[in-house]
């Protein structure tokens, strides 16, 4: 059996979900036979440290004493905001050394400050891509994805995506059985697809303040395939054409036209995820009309087209696009 060390990276203020969902994965996945993950976690001088929730985790010892892992996690949290110099001088050191090194939420925020993410694509928390955008240019930052991959390196956004980029470690290594299996024992998806977006259409936007507006973004996310025109909204608000948009996108942050565009993309993302539906069918239901309209709206949000989008991130059941 190959073992599999996974060192995970501790600090004061770190989240402590960022640090326990990847590592209960791992441990999931330890209970079957030939598995093996050998799991430590190590501070930078093993002294036990306090989580942005006021919990205290105690290492297993201190990073000065920690062998090369397999796999090097280092989660996010309130502790990146300001980190430790001596913790980013031995990542900086000790971070080109193991086969994958690994970031959870802003966790990438200390990989960037090291310089082990540059020239790379990497993801991070909606709320930090801007600020790891900004301070560190050589980074190629995709704020949609819920985590990347680049070779051996692997970013994540918030919480539960360092759980499903732990499920996508675990079937890299030991196959899709295993990562299924410990996903239902977590009661999570197996697996959501790294291109999948940070936010959904309705998370993206804000809510309307006044009730009518608010009914029409629930009709626009239960209806993709109805007659979403802005006089057609606007006649389900009781509004004239030009006030509708015109509140629309005062109390939401986005016209009316670009919103319609996300929740149909996602209504058809998820269909060829997770459904063995056509093209056709598909393009039907979310409002493209035709599977070529379909097309354009794929290559031009997400740069490849639905087959290739279902083929990388379909289920196995999903049948030819």
């Amino acid at each position: 059996m190959k073992q599999r060390t996974v060192l995970v990276v501790l600090f004061d203020g770190v989240q402590s979900l960022d640090v326990t969902g990847p590592l209960e994965v791992f441990a999931g996945a330890s209970r079957f036979p030939d598995v093996g993950y050998e799991l430590r976690t190590a501070s930078p001088d093993g002294a036990p440290v306090r989580t942005s929730s006021g919990l205290t985790l105690v290492p297993d010892g201190s990073l000065a004493d920690a062998p090369v892992p397999h796999t090097l996690l280092v989660p996010g949290g309130a502790g990146t905001r300001n980190p430790d110099p001596a913790l980013v001088d031995w990542l900086r050191a000790h971070g080109p050394l193991p086969q994958r090194l690994v970031s959870v939420c802003s966790g990438a925020l200390l990989l960037a400050a090291a310089g082990q993410l540059d020239g790379h694509r990497a993801t991070t928390h909606w709320n930090v891509c801007e600020k790891l955008a900004r301070e560190h240019p050589a980074v190629d930052v995709d704020p949609e994805p819920i985590f990347v991959r680049d070779g051996r390196i692997a970013t994540s956004a918030g919480v539960t995506a360092g759980i499903d980029l732990a499920l996508a470690l675990v079937e890299e290594d030991h196959g899709r059985d295993v990562a299924l299996t410990v996903a239902r024992h977590l009661v999570v998806f197996l697996r959501r697809p790294g291109g999948q977006s940070q936010f959904s259409a309705q998370l993206s936007a804000q809510t309307a303040r006044r009730e009518p507006l608010r009914e029409v973004q629930h009709w626009i996310t239960e209806h993709p395939g109805a007659d979403l025109s802005v006089e057609a909204l606007a006649a389900r608000a009781r509004l004239s054409p030009r006030h509708f948009a015109r509140a629309f996108q005062a109390e939401t942050g986005t016209t009316p036209g670009r919103y319609v565009d996300r929740v149909r993309l996602e209504h058809a993302r998820r269909l060829l995820e997770n459904t063995t539906d056509g093209v056709a069918g598909i393009a039907r239901s979310s409002g493209y009309g035709t599977p070529e309209a379909m097309r354009r709206a794929f290559v031009r949000a997400l740069g490849s087209g639905p087959a290739e989008y279902r083929r990388r991130f379909g289920s196995r059941t999903a049948g030819p696009s």
